[in-house]
This record gives C-alpha cells, sequence and structure tokens, in this order.
C-alpha cells in the first residue's frame, strides 16, 4: 500500500533497536529517507545499513537526548544533512525496574530527562523545520504506564503519563502549523528492554523467565506479545495522509490489555 511518503524525511529517535528500528524499517518501505539516533554506534551502524538496503538515506547519530546540548546538535544536524524534517518519531527511552523505596531522585529525574524532556525539546526544534514546509507529523511513543499501575516500573507511569499530556496540549499548539501531535501507547512488546523488565519481575517473584512472559500473555485478549512491527504499523498510520484530521489522540496498541 502506497502511503504517499515518498522522499519525505524522518527522524526517528532510539532508532536502532526495537520499536525505533522497526519503524525507521518500514518508514523506509515507503520510500522515507530516516535520520536515526541512539547511544550505541554498532546499534546505529547495523540499522542505518539495514534501512539503506531499501534504497533510502540513512543518517545515524550517536546522541543522549537526555542532555540538551546533544538535542540540539541532533536536530542542526539532522536539518542540515537532510535539508528538510517532515515527520519526527520520539521513541527514544529508559527504564528503571524497582520498586518505589529504591528509587531515588535522580533515577526519577533521568527518566524525565531522556523521556519527556527530551521529547518536548526536540519538538521545540523540529516544529519550525515543519512549519516552513507548510506542516508535519510528531507521533510520541509513550508506554502503556501513562495508563496502568506497575509497581516495578513508577518512573515509566509518571513519565509516561506526562507523555501523553503534552502530545494533547502539544497538539493544539502545533495545530495552526498544520502539524499533527499523536502518541502511542505500546503493551508488552518484545524487545530487549521489557525483557530485562520481566527478568526482573521473575527476580522478585521467585519465578522463571518463561512463566512471567506466560502470564503477561496470559493477561492479552489477543493472546500474544506485540510485536516492534506492529507499533511500526500504527505510527506509521499517524504520519500518513489518512490520519490527516487526527490530532492529540493516545492510541494503545496492546491486543486489547489495557
Amino acid at each position: 500500500m502506497d502511503l504517499e511518503l515518498k522522499d519525505k524525511v524522518a527522524l526517528v529517535t532510539g532508532g536502532s533497536r526495537g520499536i525505533g528500528r522497526a519503524t525507521a524499517l518500514m518508514l523506509a518501505g515507503q520510500g522515507v529517507h530516516v535520520a536515526i539516533c541512539g547511544r550505541t554506534r554498532d546499534s546505529l551502524d547495523e540499522t542505518a545499513a539495514a534501512v539503506r538496503e531499501l534504497g533510502v538515506q540513512c543518517w545515524s547519530y550517536q546522541s543522549d537526548v537526555s542532555k540538551t546540548a546533544d538535542i540540539e546538535q541532533l536536530v542542526a544536524q539532522t536539518a542540515a544533512d537532510a535539508k528538510r524534517i517532515d515527520i519526527l518519531v520520539n521513541n527514544a527511552v529508559t527504564s528503571t525496574s524497582a520498586s518505589f523505596d529504591q528509587l531515588t531522585d535522580e533515577q526519577f529525574q533521568y527518566h524525565i530527562d531522556v523521556k519527556l524532556m527530551a521529547y518536548i525539546r526536540i519538538a521545540r526544534l523540529v516544529l519550525p523545520h515543519m512549519e516552513a514546509l507548510g506542516g508535519g507529523r510528531i507521533v510520541n511513543v509513550g508506554g502503556m504506564t501513562a495508563r496502568i499501575v506497575a509497581p516495578l516500573r513508577m518512573t515509566n507511569g509518571v513519565v509516561n503519563a506526562g507523555v501523553a499530556n503534552f502530545t494533547k496540549q502539544f497538539a493544539g499548539y502545533a495545530a495552526c502549523a498544520n502539524v499533527t501531535v499523536n502518541c502511542v501507547h505500546p503493551g508488552y512488546t518484545v524487545t530487549e528492554r521489557i525483557m530485562q523488565v520481566f527478568e526482573q519481575e521473575a527476580k522478585e517473584a521467585g519465578m522463571t523467565i518463561d512463566e512471567v512472559v506466560a502470564k503477561r500473555t496470559g493477561d492479552i485478549p489477543l493472546g500474544r506479545l506485540v510485536d516492534p512491527d506492529d507499533m511500526a504499523s500504527a505510527i506509521i498510520f499517524f504520519c500518513s495522509p489518512m490520519a490527516r484530521m487526527v490530532t492529540g489522540q493516545c492510541l494503545a496498541v496492546d491486543g486489547g490489555s489495557g
């Protein structure tokens, strides 16, 4: 299906692994040139090579989005290299699996900086580039902990709830520039990060990792964990003309468990 995205440029943060990688590849499959950022050069290079194999350009930047200077450099370099930014997928993530009494102020602040503040700062810098093009698409990835209680992921919940609220607030602000802003909530998605969370849950509960996965899968009406491509499909929808009148919305991709 042609989603009319050919030759647009997308910036995908956290784009070298998991949901970000799947999104970068799916965008490339639609003819979108992709800029990705992440913290690990090896995974960036591998994903960039896979994207280029689909016949589009890919720029990869090693960047720590918890740092304002890195964000400023990332957006400036993307705009200089690609000459335009049509799509922003805010997907950078971190996670601390711990109970409330184990969490420090520094852990809360770091999660806020990596996700919520990074999303805000990047969106702020990207908006003028989209406005100059006559419009654009911003999609924020914010976990299901925005809607549910997860005792070992309190920093996730606080930050993702902020992402959901920022999405709604910024959508109203950006509408005059013909920029839509939406959010996708991933359910339990098969990524390195969620498997680390499952390992911590198994340790806390005295269970095996397989038992935890089976329990989580059993809580999902559709009977399976979310695949990164499931998330990418929802993100691509928000980037396409099919969603031109959809903004300020949060969509759960969770197999019905939310």
